[in-house]
């Protein structure tokens, strides 16, 4: 009887093994089904799910009053002079203060990531923008030159949070 049982468990044991290899191998890194394709910013993608991932989620939905979704308003920014300035702020020195987007506030306290290079910032923005946000490809990629310039003139995440508010005055949320 012992064995029977052992035997009769193994097969439901191998279906559910089998459902879980399907569905984990139809998904990629970013959460995204695998017949999407390969990133066109790989190295950005990495970096998301290294520094982004955990407060926006994997595929850049956002989290309930935690992060908002990155899905489009970013490349509505990216289409302005100030909406590009107002990216790399924000990769660069973090944001805090209260924010509203698609709608939904945020109690939001976004830290810097300085620490990378603009290179690698440019490239995790281009990630979000046209892997995520899925932005026209007439769009014009951020350049790590962009990044620098806002380097250069530091900030703190208050001051980014103003310089939004003045962004989504002219843009919209």
């Amino acid at each position: 009887m012992r064995g029977g049982g052992r035997a009769a468990a193994q097969p439901a044991t191998r279906i559910v093994a089998s459902a879980f290899t399907i569905v984990a191998g139809a998904l990629t890194p970013a959460g995204r089904a695998a017949d999407a394709g390969t990133p066109a910013y790989p190295a950005g993608a990495a970096t998301f799910q290294a520094s982004c991932a955990v407060c926006h989620g994997a595929a850049g939905a956002g989290l309930p009053s935690l992060a908002p979704p990155l899905l489009s308003y970013p490349a509505r920014y990216a289409a302005s002079a100030e909406g590009r300035r107002q990216l790399a702020m924000t990769v660069l020195y973090g944001m805090y203060g209260d924010i509203t987007v698609e709608g939904k506030h945020y109690a939001f306290r976004m830290p810097d990531f300085g620490q990378l290079d603009d290179a690698s910032l440019a490239t995790v923005l281009n990630f979000v923008l046209f892997d995520l946000g899925q932005a026209s490809s007439d769009l014009k990629p951020l350049a790590a030159a962009e990044i620098a310039a806002e380097r250069a003139h530091p900030l703190d995440g208050a001051a980014v949070r103003e310089h939004r508010s003045e962004v989504v005055a002219k843009l919209g949320p």
